[in-house]
């Protein structure tokens, strides 16, 4: 696990000092060690978090000429026989590192070939010399993130956007038309990050970049053909195949533990797993203690459970921290646990394995159709399912038009087209406020400058079209796979574990797993009885009943109750009154929103959040940025007093 850098750049002349200056804004991610290529055009730069081969595998690693080099973030998984198969094809290596062999498998199979056969996360970059070509991809999924801009022939590529604000070459300007969509998400969901020029690097792609010209590939992506595999024998299977790939995760030369919530996902696989240490967090001041109920599963198990309990005035004084190591402005409530939660598991393992991914692959969220508790209503509303597509279109947009009442969105969103109503899992579906911002009223609280036409239901037309033949469940799966899932629960994942030096794994996104959950059958999945009926159903094989029921909640957090306290409240405020949010909000009224969730219900709470989430971001970013560099560019304290104990593995 580690980070990476890289550009190709002809008239930087000291390479070696602006490469050097990209991998120290990136330390975090790899304290262990580091390392540099150069020549005349290029350079490739990387730090380290050793998991295998913690001697032998210090990147920039050669091939047996020296005319290849490779820099790796992340682990493959299934490396032990691909490295056989290129041993036995008459390959060297000169390590046991899991990154020889993807360098070793581009010189046998090609990229295209060699994506065929790996199964991890990934990114990497792979520096040709014989071809004077830069190669790079990005893993199925996008579990770690890689950016890139390509501009006037030049590239610039790595792990977190932090590295190409150190870059001498790079403009820092704001992709002003990134904020409001991101008001209205959440997080920002366009190619274009919310620094101009830019990019996400697609998940599931490759490129090739030479002579200035950069081709980008696709190599993979979900597909959705359903199995005959009766319901018994799918749950056989998904145990058989999520018993291998648990296993599979587990290797590792250092400590390997699991966060474990209440939920179904982490508790299947934990369980799978079997780990001798596992990790939770609670609020102080949360009426609900998702703690307790882990530990209830971690004593019948058997395993070391260690626990902590977040300060709510500690979490608002490390907010800012957490969105510095975002890169991009991120208005998930969840950052906040899983920021203690790493820092906790940092204490004890290198490595933990997490739930993501369940929820999107084996249809887990309520928004897929599942907006009732009312048996009536779900026995109705999947007659009307069987009607011609026409007529449940027609029956859908009645429907809309009806007076509120009980069953009406179950009923809508189970019968109209995806592509005209779905927007995500930022918020719970509700026909009149679907997102956290309208787009008019997400219009009304910027500038001009920042207004634009842009929806998040428009945002997702071109992956609709993809999907336009499938069922109304899996349209919905390939929408998240790769908008919610993609730039928002795994940016969160990767940027906030790796803030605290630690290993992510996420078993469910397996390409393996992926295959498996993408055949099978959506009555297996939502149906009367649950989502995830599948997964659930499973998951009793290795879990008491109860935790196999039980709602999706993840680490609930507190904000509406933190907002209606008057220290937060004023602390909000406070920013909010700031001179330049004039340049960016209508800055009265999104003052009055904030008096009226603190005098009201606290309803507002999400859109309070999601404006100054942002602000607090822009202000580390733009307004006090060698300031935020000097304050939260290193390694977290944990990470520094193993270091200084030699204890960092």
């Amino acid at each position: 696990m580690c980070g990476i850098a890289a550009f190709y750049n002809p008239e930087i002349n000291d390479k070696q000092a602006a490469i050097g200056k990209m991998m120290e804004a990136i330390k975090h991610r790899g304290p262990s060690s580091d390392g540099m290529y150069t020549n005349d055009v290029m350079a490739l730069g990387f730090r380290r978090l050793s998991i295998i081969d913690l001697r032998g595998g210090t990147q920039p690693i050669f091939n047996e000429d020296k005319s290849k080099a490779i820099i790796f973030n992340g682990e493959i998984y299934n490396y032990k026989p691909i490295r056989e198969d290129l041993i036995k094809a008459g390959h060297t290596f000169t390590t046991k590192a899991d990154t020889e062999v993807l360098l070793h498998g581009y010189e046998e199979w090609g990229m295209a070939g060699l994506l065929k056969k790996v199964r991890g996360m990934f990114a990497f970059i792979i520096w040709d010399d014989e071809e004077k070509s830069m190669y790079g991809a990005r893993d199925f999924f996008g579990i770690k993130p890689m950016y890139y801009q390509n501009k006037d022939g030049k590239l610039l590529v790595g792990s977190e956007l932090k590295s190409f604000l150190a870059y001498p070459d790079f403009q820092k300007e704001l992709n002003v038309e990134a904020v409001k969509p991101y008001l209205m998400n959440q997080y920002n969901d366009l190619k274009e990050t919310f620094f101009k020029g830019v990019y996400r690097f697609p998940a599931g792609h490759y490129f090739k970049f030479k002579d200035g010209q950069m081709d980008i590939k696709q190599y993979w992506d979900a597909e959705y053909k359903e199995n005959n595999l009766s319901f018994e024998e799918t749950l056989d299977k998904i145990n058989e195949d999520l018993k291998e790939t648990v296993e599979l995760y587990h290797n590792a030369d250092v400590p390997v533990g699991a966060f474990l919530s209440e939920g179904v996902d982490s508790s299947f696989v934990t369980s799978l797993l079997n780990p001798d240490d596992v990790f939770s967090i609670s609020f102080d001041d949360s009426t609900y203690d998702e703690a307790s109920k882990a530990k209830a599963l971690a004593d019948i198990k058997g395993w070391h459970f260690f626990a902590d309990k977040v300060d709510a005035d500690e979490a608002m004084r490390d907010f800012p921290e957490m969105q510095y190591h975002m890169d991009e402005p991120d208005a998930n409530p969840s950052i906040i646990p899983l920021w203690y939660l790493s820092k906790l598991a940092r204490k004890h393992v290198t490595v933990a394995l997490s739930g993501e991914g369940a929820d999107e692959l084996f249809a887990g969220y309520v928004n897929y159709g599942m907006h009732t508790h009312n048996n009536v209503i779900k026995v109705f509303t999947s007659g009307l399912k069987k009607l011609p597509k026409g007529v449940k279109v027609s029956l859908a947009k009645g429907i809309k038009k009806m007076p509120n009442f009980p069953g009406k969105v179950h009923m809508y969103t189970n019968l109209a087209k995806p592509s005209e109503f779905y927007v995500g899992q930022s918020v719970i579906y509700d026909m009149d406020h679907p997102t956290i911002f309208s787009s008019d009223d997400a219009n009304s609280m910027l500038q001009p400058t920042y207004r634009n036409e842009l929806t998040t239901n428009g945002l997702y037309q071109e992956d609709f079209k993809k999907v336009k033949d499938l069922d109304n469940v899996k349209q919905m799966q390939y929408i998240d796979l790769h908008h919610f899932m993609l730039n928002d629960i795994l940016q969160k994942a990767d940027k906030i574990s790796m803030a605290h030096s630690l290993e992510l794994r996420v078993p469910y996104l397996d390409r393996k797993i992926a295959e498996l959950a993408n055949s099978i059958p959506t009555k297996y999945l939502v149906n009367k009885h649950d989502t995830k009926y599948a997964l659930r159903k499973a998951s009793e094989r290795v879990l008491p009943e109860e935790w196999a029921k039980r709602p999706k909640l993840g680490f609930p957090t507190p904000i509406k109750q933190w907002l209606k306290e008057e220290r937060f409240y004023k602390q909000v405020r406070k920013l909010f009154c700031e001179d330049f949010v004039n340049d960016i909000f209508e800055q009265e009224k999104i003052i009055d929103l904030l008096d009226e969730n603190f005098k009201g219900d606290g309803s507002h709470r999400r859109q309070i959040w999601a404006i100054y989430t942002f602000l607090v971001w822009y202000k580390l970013y733009f307004i006090n940025y060698e300031e935020t560099v000097k304050k939260y560019q290193h390694v977290q304290p944990e990470v520094a007093a193993l270091i200084e104990q030699g204890k960092l593995v």
